[in-house]
């Protein structure tokens, strides 16, 4: 039985191909790669970190950083009245090497995660303390709170993109805490305490 003319020319190309393929590996010639994976997207919302000195005592905050993205955050994302886990992804945490003063509230030197609770504009938010650490920011870990201490609230000009956690207005042994998103500026004195 002949074989048609149309399947020796496909068998003959296959055969060609295959030696080829292992004539260059045999010989060393590189051989196209694989495409690789595509890049990875950034993060939403990227890690961030702040940190001050007070009287030779270190403050470091560890937080992660949400976007507007077209959304009503205050009153909105971040709903009033309900603990808010400050930021996004893993708890946001506080360490400091010395006691502190932050607004109304003593907070000996150690390792703490910081929640707020949001209230509409003209009613002070509160800073939370927590002695829990090492959580995910969600669920607010009831019944661990070192305690709460009232924030200071402003405006911002200008409605700001990405939250921020900053120390401002820095002398030798105090600071202020400020927490910006939106157009929300809330803050709380810190001092080092002896």
């Amino acid at each position: 039985m002949k074989t048609p003319v149309r399947s020796t020319a496909l068998v003959l190309a296959l055969t060609f191909a295959a030696t080829l393929g292992a004539s260059a590996q045999m010989s060393g010639m590189d051989m196209p790669a694989k495409p690789s994976a595509a890049p990875a997207k950034p993060m939403l919302s990227p890690a961030a970190m702040t940190d001050v000195s007070l009287d030779g005592a270190k403050i470091t905050i560890h937080y992660n950083s949400p976007a507007m993205r077209g959304r009503v955050i205050m009153g909105g994302l971040v709903p009033y009245g309900k603990e808010w886990r400050t930021g996004a992804n893993p708890a946001t945490s506080l360490v400091t090497t010395g006691n502190l003063k932050i607004g109304d509230l003593t907070v000996p030197a150690g390792s703490y995660t910081l929640f707020t609770l949001p209230a509409a504009p003209g009613t002070p938010w509160l800073l939370i303390v927590s002695k829990k650490t090492g959580e995910w920011g969600i669920p607010y870990p009831e019944g661990n709170d070192l305690g709460r201490t009232p924030m200071h609230g402003a405006k911002l000009p200008a409605p700001q993109e990405s939250m921020t956690i900053s120390f401002e207005n820095t002398k030798k042994n105090s600071t202020e805490l400020h927490i910006k998103w939106e157009t929300t500026d809330e803050s709380v004195k810190i001092e080092a305490a002896k």
